[in-house]
C-alpha cells in the first residue's frame, strides 16, 4: 500500500501561480510514474500531467507551457507548479501512483490516489 497526502491548494486570481505537492507513504518501492489528474464540478476527471521514475513528463494540451511536474525521488514527492492559471484551472487536483513505469494518461494506469486538493482560480 501507498498513502498519498497533498498539500498546497486555495485561491488564487487568474494569471497567479501554485505549487501542489504530493508526499507518499508506506510501500514506496512501488513507486513507478506518478500522475497528475483533476476533475472539475459536473465534469469528467482528466489527466493533467506525469512524471516517470527517469523524470521523463508528459503534459495535457491544456496546460503544457503553463504547469511543470517534477518529482524528489529521496523524499517521495512528486510536485506541480501551475503558473498562468485560468479560471478553467478551478478544479480538485488527485496525484496517483502508477501500476508500472509505463502509466500514461487514462485514470485505469494509476491504482493508489491522493485525497485531493482544490484549486480555485478567480477572475
Amino acid at each position: 500500500q501507498v498513502q498519498l497526502v497533498e498539500s498546497g491548494g486555495g485561491l488564487v486570481q487568474a494569471g497567479g501561480s501554485q505549487r501542489l505537492s504530493c508526499a507518499a507513504s508506506g510501500r514506496t518501492s512501488s513507486m513507478y510514474t506518478m500522475g497528475w489528474f483533476r476533475q472539475a464540478p459536473g465534469k469528467e476527471r482528466e489527466f493533467v500531467s506525469r512524471i516517470t521514475w527517469s523524470l521523463s513528463t508528459y503534459y495535457a494540451h491544456s496546460v503544457k507551457g503553463r504547469f511543470t511536474i517534477s518529482r524528489d525521488n529521496p523524499k517521495k514527492t512528486v510536485y506541480l507548479q501551475m503558473n498562468s492559471l485560468k479560471p478553467e484551472d478551478t478544479a480538485v487536483y488527485y496525484c496517483a501512483v502508477g501500476r508500472t513505469e509505463v502509466a500514461g494518461t487514462s485514470g485505469g494506469d494509476y491504482n493508489y490516489w491522493g485525497q485531493g486538493s482544490q484549486v480555485t482560480v478567480s477572475s
